[in-house]
């Protein structure tokens, strides 16, 4: 994939409401996709949707813990898209 597209691919993740407040919710730290369906009056299938956009973006990491998948942002792709938006400046 060429930086182009993940870049684009990046700002369609970020892009959507429901996807946007989950990485706000991730701000305070790692945590299962039942504590962060917690935040939501959304099913936890939607949520689980929209975690698995975030992680093929590279936003979102997964790892697990016992019986829980554990979900933690990936600064390191907010990092490189503000990179990208300083070449505009």
């Amino acid at each position: 994939m060429s930086n182009n597209e993940e870049h684009i691919t990046t700002f369609k993740a970020i892009g959507h409401p429901v996807r946007n407040d989950i990485l706000t919710v991730l701000k305070a730290g790692p945590m299962s996709a039942g504590d962060i369906s917690k935040n939501f009056d959304l099913s936890n299938a939607t949520i689980s949707h929209h975690l698995s956009i975030l992680r093929e973006a590279g936003l979102v990491r997964e790892r697990k813990d016992r019986n829980f998948v554990i979900y933690e942002l990936n600064t390191s792709v907010f990092e490189e898209a503000i990179r990208w938006f300083k070449t505009f400046i």
